[in-house]
């Protein structure tokens, strides 16, 4: 039975991507496109909270039975409470959950404590303001009664004393009393923390200086930075503030429940089985497509659009196993353009290239405010409408991204190209598709062909390794 396309996620107003009403028609409307629910896929996938029919209702409720189980005494009627937020948060499921989450801490911190002391310190990458749009969006500004606001990577830093020397915070993420880490499982760079320490990560990123955070962008790489955010979250100033942490726990349908825990390695833990668990197969299985032509159509920086619960930059690494912690160099996006030579070639002959079953990509809309040249360059690329170049050409992070892609006037006349010239109908959209993923029928019919082996080889063979690897054991 073939399914109607899910309903893309809708536009949004931002200064880092076009107006909404320029987006005039969405990949998912052509008739060759269906769609497929991730439940159809693989019958463990877990039940959800959101969507749902009761609308945020279920999240609140899961966050206020997660924080009833959350020791607060330690804060204090005076005390001040910074809320940490990052910025991906908000571009999940189109960013309401998330928000509920932030606006039911708020509530019971003041309810149990006493304190009226709390503020938000939602922290950002490259986009320096994209929070402060977030803020507003969703009212966190009222909420948080005025004590709101966003934290950029640039703003003054605070020095921590860890034990492998001086790293640098924000110091308006620590001005506080008390810190409360509030994140979501969600999987996305998992080329960067391959699934390890992934609650810790924000504390070496959202929450820190450029010059720490870029630890993980040009010093270090995906294999070695993870130990930056761990030792600032070990060190005697970070851990004499930090109260507890509630997260979202994502999965590639929506959201499964809310987690709470004063011990953050607790939750860890839980995260670190439940990432592998959730994400492994439908990750596996974008890994079997042999040919497609890519969609990107999402309120979201290049890398970071949605399908299936999966952001594109790892699609673009799909081409080998992002969980498997024996490869001796991870697959490379952007990220690790450093370990290309000027001319757009691996360094070495180890670097895996970027997925060689994307044979084009339709930019139909997709924000800049992030480097993203990379993927314009070693993948071709048709940009829609003018205007969206011109926001490229203009974009200090992207001034070379149209120098390696091509306009069209409008989506049918990109789509047109793309089958032509692809010589492929297999298309995948991301499109932040809730509960599923949309695709052609040509594709939606080999995923659903291959989905069974896929399942039974992560069961049996990858599951166990990934585990392992990890030190935890299968049972």
């Amino acid at each position: 039975m073939r399914r109607k396309p899910i309903t893309p996620m809708d536009p949004r107003a931002s200064q880092y991507g076009i107006a909404p009403e320029r987006v005039t028609k969405r990949m998912a409307a052509y008739p060759e496109m269906t769609s497929l629910l991730i439940k159809d896929l693989f019958a463990d996938t877990p039940a959800v909270i959101y969507p749902h029919e009761e609308g945020l209702t279920t999240v609140r409720k899961a966050a206020e039975a997660a924080l009833s189980r959350v020791d607060m005494s330690m804060i204090k009627p005076r005390d001040s409470v910074n809320v940490l937020a990052s910025h991906h948060g908000f571009t999940l499921l189109g960013g309401e959950p998330y928000a509920e989450l932030l606006r039911v801490v708020r509530d019971v911190i003041a309810e149990r404590t006493g304190t009226d002391n709390i503020r938000l310190r939602a922290g950002v990458g490259l986009r320096f303001r994209e929070t402060e749009e977030y803020i507003k969006r969703y009212r966190l500004d009222e909420h948080f009664k005025g004590k709101a606001r966003g934290v950029a990577p640039i703003d003054e830093g605070v020095a921590i004393q860890t034990e492998i020397g001086t790293l640098y915070g924000i110091k308006a993420v620590y001005d506080a009393d008390w810190i409360v880490h509030v994140h979501n499982s969600d999987v996305r760079e998992v080329h960067f923390h391959r699934q390890v320490d992934r609650a810790v990560k924000p504390f070496g990123m959202s929450y820190a200086r450029i010059e720490t955070r870029s630890t993980y962008h040009w010093n270090m790489g995906p294999r070695g930075a993870n130990f930056t955010a761990r030792s600032i979250f070990e060190s005697e100033f970070v851990k004499s503030k930090f109260a507890f942490a509630a997260f979202l726990n994502m999965s590639p349908s929506g959201v499964v429940g809310v987690t709470a825990e004063n011990d953050l390695y607790v939750l860890n833990d839980q995260l670190t089985v439940e990432g592998l668990t959730y994400y492994g197969k439908i990750m596996t299985l974008l890994g079997e497509i042999d040919e497609c032509i890519v969609g990107l159509d999402f309120p979201c920086p290049v890398p970071y659009v949605f399908a299936a619960g999966v952001i594109y930059a790892n699609f673009v690494g799909a081409n080998d196993d992002l969980f498997d912690l024996d490869k001796g160099l991870p697959p490379y996006t952007w990220y690790t353009e450093a370990f290309y030579d000027k001319s757009g070639k691996p360094l070495i002959d180890s670097i895996m290239p970027v997925n060689p079953a994307i044979k084009m990509v339709v930019h139909n809309y997709a924000w800049g405010g992030y480097p993203s040249a990379f993927f314009s360059e070693h993948i071709p690329t048709i940009v829609v409408g003018q205007q969206q170049a011109e926001l490229f050409n203009q974009d200090p992070q992207n001034l070379s991204y149209m120098q390696y892609a091509v306009v069209a006037n409008g989506l049918d006349e990109a789509m047109h190209f793309a089958y032509h010239a692809a010589k492929t109908d297999k298309v995948i959209i991301f499109d932040g598709a809730m509960g599923g993923i949309n695709v052609s029928h040509s594709l939606a019919d080999m995923l659903q062909a291959k989905a069974p082996a896929v399942a039974k080889r992560v069961d049996r063979e990858l599951m166990p390794k990934w585990l392992k690897q990890r030190g935890v054991s299968p049972t």
